[in-house]
């Protein structure tokens, strides 16, 4: 199950941050609210998941995750740069969150 939280709350992450940068600095209600419900639904999410889990193996997958979703938001929704570098330094980290996920007996 604290598998299933932790990729729970790798999705939370990725909405707000994508929420967040729809937000406009805060400055718009409906992304803002978005951001600060996802927050908290990521936070207790990754705390459940962190109750079993190791917390350098959480923490990594969680951002990891977070980080290689936002990026592919942004080039697919946003429109930014999907340039060989950006695409290596995605699968760069994906190929670190399988060898965490892949040295963790939990």
């Amino acid at each position: 199950m604290a598998w299933v939280y932790l990729i729970s709350a790798s999705v939370f992450e990725i909405i707000w941050a994508f929420s967040m940068k729809q937000s406009d600095g805060f400055t718009r209600l409906t992304p803002s609210v978005i951001t600060l419900v996802a927050m908290v639904i990521n936070f207790v999410l990754l705390a459940l998941a962190m109750k079993t889990l190791p917390l350098g193996t959480a923490y990594t997958i969680w951002t990891g995750i977070g980080a290689v979703g936002a990026f592919l938001l942004g080039i697919m929704v946003l429109g930014e740069a999907a340039s060989p570098m950006r695409i290596l330094a995605a699968g760069l980290i994906i190929t670190g969150l399988v060898m965490m996920k892949l040295s963790t007996d939990a």
